[in-house]
């Protein structure tokens, strides 16, 4: 296979307002990220281990979630708020750490924040799982709606059309690992399931395509080892970064240095703080942890 060219990234030529610095933007401004729950915190953590100078304003939309069984207008209208609600805030860049809202809210996004940074996770994950494959067969695990959406076999095939790709949905990963159940028998017994129409297909790269997803990996090898897994999340932090470097917005050294990630919740700050420890290690002693709302259809974080 020869390796695509990666299209649909934040520096793609389709997208020259990528390339450009918006007019407001500040080094040493946060960078937003949300989901509609604590999945997302994997990809703030890849982001900070990468840039470690950056600070981290983060949205858990745990009032709605799970967003992938919601009618895909309302997802898109959440994502819309949040991302507005995040601009207003002071963010340089939004990332949408949520595969849902990635595949249906990104372009809407994008064209009402014309001047501004907004990655999803779609893109970056698919071309890393193009480059990656050497039989051009490729599996995605992911929730029920993103499954639906149909946005990685679309994101693949317009990286290279000749791709094999079998997405699964896989419904009882989520609730097993927010219930701190990933290493238990179901969890093996429900990656066995999910893995079979992979395996069918003799896939050598497999998309793990729910920012949750991380967290059973370990199962997932013990089902099936032979396979190059790929995190989305690893190749969105890193075209993030070089996005910030080609516009002059990565902070500077010691600029997080005095200043706190703020991590939100618009469900219960208790449960929130609860999951931190093993979503985002290390994070609540750097962290202003706290509920926020909507109201009148926006989302506060001011």
């Amino acid at each position: 296979m020869t390796a695509p060219a990666a299209s649909g990234s934040i520096n793609d030529p389709a997208r020259p307002e990528g390339t450009r610095r918006p007019p407001d933007a500040n080094a040493v401004a946060p960078i937003g990220v949300f989901d509609s729950g604590v999945g997302g915190l994997t990809v703030a953590k890849r982001i900070l281990d990468l840039l470690p100078n950056e600070r981290i304003v983060y949205v858990a939309d745990q009032a709605h979630v799970p967003y992938g069984g919601r009618d895909l207008d309302e997802v898109r209208e959440f994502a819309s708020g949040i991302s507005a609600a995040l601009f207003r805030h002071g963010c340089k860049a939004v990332v949408m750490a949520c595969n849902i809202s990635s595949a249906v809210a990104l372009a809407s996004v994008r064209a009402i924040h014309p001047e501004s940074t907004v990655l999803g996770v779609i893109a970056p994950g698919a071309c890393r799982a193009a480059r990656t494959t050497k039989n051009g067969k490729i599996g995605v695990l992911a929730t029920a709606g993103t499954v639906q959406s149909g946005a990685y076999s679309r994101a693949l095939h317009s990286l290279e059309p000749g791709l094999t790709v079998v997405e699964v949905p896989c419904p009882e990963f989520v609730p097993l690992i927010e219930a701190g159940e990933e290493a238990s028998q179901a969890a093996l017994n429900a990656a066995d399931r999910y893995l079979a129409p992979i395996r069918q297909i003799e896939a050598d790269t497999v998309i793990l395509g729910c920012t949750h997803y991380p967290f059973v990996l370990d199962a997932l090898r013990v089902i099936w080892d032979s396979p190059s897994y790929v995190d989305p999340a690893e190749q969105t932090a890193q075209e993030l970064a070089e996005h910030l470097a080609s516009v002059s917005l990565l902070a500077p050294p010691r600029a997080a240095s005095g200043s706190r990630h703020l991590l939100t919740t618009t469900g219960d700050p208790a449960a929130f703080r609860h999951h931190l420890t093993r979503f985002l290690p290390g994070a609540i002693p750097t962290a202003d942890v706290m509920g926020v709302a909507w109201r009148e259809g926006a989302l506060t974080l001011e």
